[in-house]
């Protein structure tokens, strides 16, 4: 994580308040703007591509979640941070639709917290899109079914990043 990347600090409404800088805001619990983007293909029953996050990030390594999620930078437009994001982490351009948003609160055990409004988005794409995922960023990727989704959200929770669920729930209304 770098040390001078700034998120925005938001109000209980989502209004800007501030900046601070990314691991003081994540040390402090400091509530701040995010994003989770979901990228379906359709095959028979929609599909969706879920990543594993890099078992070095600053928290949740290893956990499976949406295809990429981030934190607009201070000036940056969240509709547009989500764009680069999805760029820089699987080198995919597709449009992107706004659905909606949530806030969450999720501590973990080395100190860091996730207190965040995460506005949520979803594309598609064909099945001949290449992706070309960021070593630095994910450890691996997959497709899913929804169906097969929730059986295994259903029996091994843990296995997810805190924030995963609830974003889904507001994302199947996007496929």
């Amino acid at each position: 994580m770098s040390a001078t990347e700034y998120i925005i600090l938001v109000d209980e409404e989502d209004r800007e308040i501030g900046f601070a800088e990314k691991l003081a805001a994540h040390e402090q619990n400091l509530l701040h703007r995010a994003f989770s983007v979901f990228i379906f293909r359709q095959h028979g029953e929609p599909e969706l591509l879920l990543q594993q996050r890099a078992l070095d990030k600053y928290h949740t390594g290893g956990l499976w979640t949406n295809t990429c999620c981030s934190h607009p930078r201070q000036g940056e437009e969240t509709s547009a941070a989500a764009k680069r994001r999805l760029k820089e982490e699987f080198g995919i351009t597709t449009t992107l639709r706004s659905l909606g948003k949530f806030h969450y609160n999720a501590h973990f055990s080395n100190g860091l917290a996730e207190n965040e409004i995460d506005h949520v988005f979803v594309g598609h794409i064909d099945r001949e899109t290449t992706i070309t995922p960021d070593a630095n960023e994910i450890h691996a990727y997959r497709w899913t079914t929804l169906t097969d989704l929730d059986h295994e959200l259903a029996s091994h929770p843990e296995q997810f990043t805190p924030w995963f669920e609830q974003a889904l729930r507001i994302a199947r209304q996007g496929i």
